[in-house]
């Protein structure tokens, strides 16, 4: 069972890999979607900075790779507070003015 969980991990990152370009920090899908700057990524401290062109209040969730929510909070400048999870893979969702985004986030 092990065995397999490793294999479907090991292809979800690589397909999700497969459609970043490396180095990559600001995405922008059409005219009307927000975009934001995620660092530093990968993060080695507590704190991570999620900049957007509005900089208003966001509401922020975090997903591990099985997608269950491991953290939720609401950040009303930049610096997202992610000392309670542990090292690994993530998901991040950033709501923002009825605009969505979701990024990859890897904690070391």
């Amino acid at each position: 069972m092990k065995y397999l969980y490793l294999i479907l991990f090991m292809g979800f990152c690589l397909v999700l890999s497969g459609q970043e370009k490396p180095n990559q920090t600001t995405a922008k899908t059409s005219k009307d979607s927000m975009k934001f700057d995620l660092y530093p990524n990968p993060a080695f401290q507590d704190v991570v900075y999620v900049t957007t062109s509005n900089n208003s209040g966001k509401d922020i969730t975090i997903y591990d790779i099985f997608g269950k929510v491991v953290l939720k909070d609401r950040i009303a400048a930049n610096k997202l507070n992610i000392s309670r999870l542990i090292p690994g893979v993530y998901f991040l969702q950033v709501d923002e003015n009825n605009k969505s985004m979701t990024r990859k986030l890897v904690v070391k």
